[in-house]
């Protein structure tokens, strides 16, 4: 399904007068922000199908992409150990999702986890696609609730798939020697990309003085900080696409990672067709790490969501799953699939009142990747 051309031109609309508010410029986080996120208008925010397997015009599909846990009730099933793991050592009994999507990974861990759970909290800005997941998750009643925003305090183990990702940034690009940050402005009725002198930078030096893109991600490492503040006791797990920051901001890296996702298929102007289509760009793992120490809370572990899947046993039984199921994950641990792009961090709560004591992560017992951040 589509998003109807009246939504569509709606939300150019609302952006144009947020440019001009702005003096005829924004950031492009904050264009991002407006893009996604714009109540019943943005992509997360309107009725248009994200999540599946299939692109439109394949029966059965309609979708802009696919998440691990449509591609195999195994992701979840491997989390829930994880997860499990992390509510007994932290005795918590409550786990929180951001960014449940399609509702899928919610209704996997609920079905591992079982009676180890008291609440299941959804945080799910949009309002769409809460509708879908209580639909979905109806038959566990108020086991599961739904919130918009974050309580003052609040404990249990955290898990956000794929959220990250779709956290505005900022971009910086490096014109002929000198840093500018890249907006957007209006041009003959179009969006179209604008430069201002900036005294913002990468976090690391980037070598040569070749032309370069790249991003920043302050929304980002201030989400981390925030669930540090609010999170008295527990755990977080959070998988997405990304790399440490040295390998982020390498030279050859000179077009940065923003991309855009719609129908199965990949392109990199954010500016055309806003509100029909995803916009993400790649996580820098050592940003957010540091952002987690630097609230409190300690880093669990840092890896692949291979090794971290295969620790959490993906693979247990698969010599009597069907065919197609087996395929399916593999895609989840292949290298040229998901397997190395996508990574897992994980922090626990280490305070007085609560002190880390030391225990092993399940999913990082083995290929833990923490000293590369």
């Amino acid at each position: 399904m589509t998003t109807p051309p009246s939504l569509t031109s709606a939300l150019a609309g609302h952006i144009r007068e947020a440019i001009a508010s702005g003096g005829g410029w924004i950031a492009f986080d904050r264009f991002m922000s407006l893009a996604l996120y714009t109540p019943g208008l943005g992509y997360y925010a309107n009725d248009s199908r994200k999540f599946g397997l299939m692109p439109a015009g394949v029966k059965g599909g309609g979708s802009d992409f696919v998440t691990a846990p449509e591609l195999s009730p195994r992701f979840g099933q491997a989390l829930a150990r994880q997860v499990g793991q992390a509510l007994d050592a932290t005795a918590t009994s409550e786990v929180w999702e951001f960014g449940a999507g399609s509702g899928a990974l919610a209704e996997q861990l609920l079905g591992a986890l079982g009676p180890q759970l008291n609440r299941y909290t959804i945080v799910d800005l949009s309002g769409s696609l809460q509708a879908r997941q209580r639909e979905r998750l109806a038959v566990w009643g108020d086991t599961v609730c739904w919130v918009s925003e974050l309580p003052a305090q609040m404990q249990g183990v955290v898990v956000g798939n794929e959220v990250l990702d779709a956290m505005p940034v900022q971009l910086l690009a490096r014109i002929d020697g000198t840093w500018v940050e890249r907006g957007v402005a209006v041009r003959e009725g179009q969006f179209v990309h604008a430069d201002r002198p900036t005294a913002l930078r990468p976090p690391l030096e980037v070598a040569a003085s070749h032309n370069y893109l790249t991003e920043i991600h302050p929304q980002a490492e201030a989400f981390v900080a925030t669930l540090a503040d609010r999170l008295q006791a527990g755990a977080a797990f959070l998988i997405d696409y990304g790399f440490p920051e040295h390998e982020y901001y390498h030279p050859q890296r000179s077009m940065g990672t923003l991309m855009c996702h719609r129908g199965h298929l990949v392109d990199a102007d954010a500016l055309q067709d806003v509100g029909e289509k995803d916009i993400t760009a790649h996580v820098n793992f050592s940003g957010i790490a540091l952002a987690g120490q630097q609230a409190g809370l300690q880093v669990l572990g840092y890896t692949s969501q291979a090794r971290f899947l295969l620790n959490c046993g993906v693979l247990d039984g698969m010599e009597d799953a069907p065919l197609a199921e087996r395929v399916m994950v593999q895609k989840l641990i292949n290298e040229h699939e998901m397997g190395e792009l996508f990574k897992v961090i994980a922090f626990v709560v280490d305070s007085p009142e609560r002190p880390w004591d030391g225990w092993q992560a399940l999913g990082f017992a083995q290929g833990d990747r923490t000293h590369t951040l």
